[in-house]
């Protein structure tokens, strides 16, 4: 349907052989016009505006998700920090206190071996003194059985009683010889 256009026609009358063409009418359009506008008035504000609303508010939550994960990761970041330097800060204090522990028992360990020699010390000097009082015990003992040896050797060999001066006057010769 192709509309020839008269040479002498205008736009005007182009507009109206189209629209007798395709059955236009211009009440009826205009009524066509007034319910589309409402109904977009309508579906704008019971449909679309609530719909909008809705994702509005969605998105208004996800970007508050989004900044309290960013917040979140921040603080978790430096939580991390924090922990990482409490942790080498417990091991810098555990690493002293074993230097220390190992300090305090190597003095202890010292300690308790002077004091080891010093015991050993003292019952070598102990038992050197009961030696000496045990060996000066036996000489003086030695001494008097031998001046009884002598006195009574002396006796029988002279055949005669000793008195107590001539007695005494032959173990102290005896032993003179003998520490000679």
């Amino acid at each position: 349907m192709f509309i020839v256009l008269a040479e002498g026609g205008g736009l005007l009358d182009t507009a109206v052989e189209i629209g007798r063409t395709f059955g236009w009418k211009a009440p009826y359009f205009i009524a066509q016009v007034i319910n589309f506008v409402l109904v977009l008035f309508v579906l704008k504000k019971f449909a679309f505006g609530p719909i909008q609303g809705i994702l509005e508010k969605r998105q208004a939550r996800i970007a508050e998700g989004e900044e309290k994960l960013v917040s979140i990761e921040a603080k978790l970041a430096e939580s991390e920090k924090a922990n990482a330097i409490l942790i080498e800060k417990a091991n810098d204090d555990a690493k002293r206190l074993i230097a220390e522990a190992k300090e305090g028992a190597a003095a202890l360990a010292e300690q308790k071996s002077q004091e080891a020699v010093t015991q050993a010390q003292t019952i070598i000097a102990k038992a050197q003194e009961a030696a000496a009082a045990e060996r000066a015990q036996m000489t003086a003992e030695l001494k008097q059985e031998f001046g009884r040896l002598v006195v009574a050797t002396t006796s029988q060999v002279s055949g005669k009683v000793l008195t107590d001066d001539d007695q005494a006057r032959i173990n102290q010769e005896a032993l003179a010889s003998v520490q000679n």
